[in-house]
């Protein structure tokens, strides 16, 4: 039985450079490349930098994360990236675009906030879904976006797996089974997160979106609490936000300094509340405090606890002939 872990608030020791204004001499513009769904917060975010920083303009890119990557190595000029998986920022270590020791240069391994793979559901909760088990179920249509291009519904696959794999204790083929049988149950499969929120909203498709807790939040907000209706399962998956400048472009434009920057204004009170009001679940200590009751306490396992990590994952899971491929195969 895999060891589960239990999160809250982390200290985080910053320095004071992290978020000081800008010199006159840095560059002043910057291009970070994002996750699907994190258009809103980094819109908050980057508004709230420039006015610190008068004259810095920061552009935005947004996609799957791996797609976002593999752009890069194609050509697009990021210079910061803000992602929710690190095999994607480790496939940019590979290519030669980012340095091998980006998880040291900024704290909790570079990642300012945290999240995880929760539940949405349409008002009265009507199929009564309460746990991973109940997305098996035959009668229940659940939605979620392609793993092999979206970092948000890998982490769905894993967290899913990583419940089978303590409900099953450690049975793979049961655990397979499991896992098979849920994504027998989505109808569609889309490239990205914010696509899988329009198939279920807007569309109306599904009885149950699975996305970030950031992401349920963010869409009862926007489309009526009175029409969804949030629920935590009983276990779920550390979701890391990892950050990193993508040394290359950087260097080669300049922009080492503002990236750092940029990036450092995250884990500033101003930028972990920014966070926390879009639904992000943070380490600032203070912060976490003021935004408590916005929370609920869930039980969080690790890749490292129950896959042995990430570079493991790539391999047995989402490398081509993986476990991942062999649940497409049998669909």
């Amino acid at each position: 039985m895999k060891r589960f872990l239990l999160i809250g608030a982390a200290v985080v020791a910053l320095s004071t450079t992290l978020a000081a204004p800008l010199s006159a001499q840095a560059a002043d513009k910057l291009l970070n490349a994002s996750y699907d769904i994190a258009r809103e917060i980094f819109a908050a975010q980057n508004e709230a930098f420039i006015k610190a920083n008068p004259g810095v303009t920061i552009d935005q890119s947004h996609g799957g994360t791996s797609r976002q990557a593999r752009a890069i190595v194609e050509g697009l000029d990021a210079d910061v990236v803000t992602f929710n998986q690190v095999t994607d920022v480790e496939f940019l270590v590979r290519n030669g675009f980012v340095n091998e020791g980006w998880q040291s240069e900024f704290p909790n391994n570079a990642s300012p906030f945290y999240s995880f793979p929760s539940f949405l559901v349409r008002a009265g909760n009507p199929k009564n879904i309460k746990d991973w088990e109940d997305l098996a179920r035959d009668d229940v249509q659940v939605i979620f976006p392609n793993p092999k291009t979206s970092g948000n519904a890998r982490y769905t696959y894993l967290a899913a797996t990583a419940y089978a794999k303590e409900k099953f204790a450690g049975d793979e083929a049961k655990v397979t089974e499991f896992v098979d049988k849920i994504f027998d149950n989505v109808p569609v499969f889309d490239t990205g997160g914010r696509a899988a929120t329009t198939t279920f909203v807007e569309r109306e498709l599904g009885d149950v979106i699975i996305t970030f807790e950031a992401e349920t939040k963010a869409i009862a907000k926007q489309y009526g609490e009175d029409k969804f209706q949030q629920v935590v399962p009983s276990v779920s998956l550390l979701a890391e936000f990892p950050v990193a400048i993508v040394d290359k472009v950087a260097d080669e434009k300049g922009s080492q300094d503002l990236a750092k920057q940029y990036l450092g204004f995250l884990y500033s009170p101003e930028g972990q509340k920014i966070a926390a009001k879009f639904g992000h679940r943070v380490h600032d200590e203070t912060v976490a405090a003021e935004y408590k009751d916005q929370f609920p306490e869930i039980r969080l396992v690790t890749v490292e606890d129950v896959f042995g990590g990430w570079e493991k994952v790539q391999a047995e899971h989402f490398a081509e002939g993986g476990i991942l491929d062999g649940i497409y195969g049998s669909r």
